[in-house]
This record gives C-alpha cells, structure tokens and sequence, in this order.
C-alpha cells in the first residue's frame, strides 16, 4: 500500500511540475529533465507513468479539465431552467478560475495553443458535455441563441481567463460586484432577446 501511495505521490508531482513549469516557461522551455528535478525524481521515473512529454502534457490537461469540470458541475442539476442552470455553472467555472488559477492558467494556455492533441482535446471537450447540454437545451427552448457552442463558449466563459489573468497581474481584483457585473455581461452575450 505504501509503495501504490509512493507511485501516485511521484505522478501527482510531476503532473504539478509540468502545471507549473508550463505556466512559467511555456511549453517548448519546459524540457522533461527540468520536470524531473521540480517533482524530485530521475528523469527515468517519468517514462514509467508517460511516454513522453506530449503524453504527459495530454494527461495533464485531461486530469486538470476532469477536476476543472468536476467542480464546475458539482452544484448542477439538469433539471434547473436554463437560466438558473448557466448561473450555478458560470459562479463555479468563476469560483475555480480565481481559487485554483494554477490549474486555470494551465488549462487557458492549452486551449490557445497548439501543445495539446486533438484527441486530448476532444477528451477535454467530453468533460464539458452538462453545459453543451444545457446550450442545447437552451437553443431548442428559444433561451440561448442559435449559435454554434464555440461561439457561445467564447463570449460567456472565456472572458473568466481574461479576468484571472488581469487579476493575477494585480491589475484588478474581482470582488462579488465585479463577478455579478461579469455574469450579466455573459448570460446577456448568449441569451436571446425576449
């Protein structure tokens, strides 16, 4: 049992290292042996959990958009109205950019570069699935407009990367008004008017 939590201890670390490592340096300057020495293990020790750096990198952000996911969705229920359902999904996708922004900042980086496959992609867009619903519902209700989820994606929920890098920069902090401000800017972005 020791030795199981000893070998989930030593991927948890690398897996935070290259989080950190790609948030600091960028993909291509975070080398695997600079991994190795942030997570405190051989260079060899990472090729017994990934077969390179891709793969490591492809785990990675599928792990991070899993719990990234997991917490977004934890208060949903499908059977909300769309509006209500969006709020609870927006305050948590809100709540779990600003408190864990290292995992935030990782996933903003893999979704505006090209260092993540697209199987990994598609993976991560798997996790995304209760929203993608909700859209479609909202769609078919005639509450959210006819338009495609990417769109709707990028006006109602990456404005929360922007607002975690401005905060993180110390240019703003975002406070319960600011975060309010933001919601009613995104929901007015996707909904039709009725």
């Amino acid at each position: 049992m020791a030795a199981l939590q000893k070998s989930i201890d030593k991927r948890n670390a690398l897996i935070n290292a290259t989080i950190e490592l790609v948030n600091n340096d960028g993909f291509h300057a975070t080398p695997m042996s600079k991994i190795a020495k942030m997570a405190c293990v051989s260079p060899a020790t990472i090729y017994l959990y990934f077969e390179n750096k891709q793969d490591l990198v492809n785990k990675t952000y599928i792990e991070v958009k899993a719990n990234y996911t997991a917490y977004a969705f934890a208060t949903y229920d499908e059977t909300m109205p769309v509006e209500k359902g969006f709020k609870v999904i927006w305050k948590r996708i809100a709540e779990f950019k600003l408190k864990e922004s290292a995992d935030a900042m990782f996933l903003a980086q893999c979704d505006n570069t090209p260092m993540i496959d697209e199987a990994s992609r598609q993976e991560g867009i798997k996790h995304l699935q209760p929203l993608l619903d909700l859209w479609a519902r909202g769609k078919k209700e005639g509450v959210i407009k006819p338009v495609s989820d990417y769109m709707l994606y990028a006006y109602s929920i990456n404005p929360l990367s922007f607002l975690m890098i401005t905060q993180n920069r110390g240019s703003v902090k975002l406070d319960k008004e600011h975060l309010d401000q933001a919601y009613e800017a995104a929901w007015s972005s996707i909904k039709t008017c009725k």
